[in-house]
């Protein structure tokens, strides 16, 4: 814990694996978000560099439980830059907060970091260049839970094609760790089809109860 040591005197925020850190081991894993998010502002591993305001790292409570994951920033995410913003952010706010969360407890990503430009779906050269970055995020907050958001993030975090109506109300995992994920509709859809709010309300009460399990398998 040397590295850990130093880093923490000289002021440097680091985050530590929560509940899967592997007690057999003295040296637990350390990914220092603000080198993590310097190191993706500054990518230029795919074409969408050259047309970006700025790159959209995430957002949120860097312990959370429930890691939500959407498709990519849209034009206002790129001005901010910062995930979920607009009416599809509003309607997600709305969303936790009718499971008693907040935005601030949880933490939001995207499959990319960058806009596409006219927000169109990622192209699956771009999805995976930035797909290593994602990987260390989940490492980094080690989450509980994934809800991924819309058809395009949950076909690409789960590399499926089904579509995303026959992917709702199952459990899937992520990566080594298993993460449980569930998978919902885009706020941005729902506006469109407000009819399809009771199934995503469905998919959040689901996200609720495996929130409240004393362990999650």
């Amino acid at each position: 814990m040397r590295h850990v040591n130093t880093l923490t005197a000289m002021g440097i925020e680091i985050w530590v694996r929560r509940q899967f850190v592997d007690c057999s081991s003295t040296v637990a894993a350390v990914i220092d978000p603000k080198e993590l998010a310097s190191e993706i502002a500054s990518c230029k591993r795919c074409n969408l560099h050259k047309e970006r305001t700025q790159t959209v790292f995430g957002i949120g409570d860097l312990n959370a439980e429930l890691l939500i994951i959407g498709e990519a920033p849209g034009a206002e995410e790129d001005r901010l830059g910062e995930p979920f913003v607009g009416p599809a952010g509003r309607l997600l706010n709305s969303m936790l907060g009718a499971i008693g969360l907040s935005r601030q407890q949880v933490y939001i990503a995207n499959i990319l970091k960058c806009r596409p430009p006219g927000n169109r779906d990622p192209k699956p050269e771009e999805v995976a260049q930035c797909a290593p970055y994602l990987a260390r995020q989940v490492e980094m907050i080690q989450p509980r839970l994934i809800l991924a958001v819309g058809r395009v993030a949950a076909q690409n975090l789960l590399q499926q094609t089904t579509p995303i109506g026959k992917m709702r109300g199952r459990r899937y995992t992520y990566g080594q760790l298993e993460i449980p994920v569930i998978v919902t509709y885009h706020p941005a859809y729902l506006l469109r089809s407000p009819r399809e709010k009771r199934k995503a309300w469905a998919d959040l009460v689901l996200v609720k109860e495996l929130l409240r399990e004393g362990s999650i398998s």
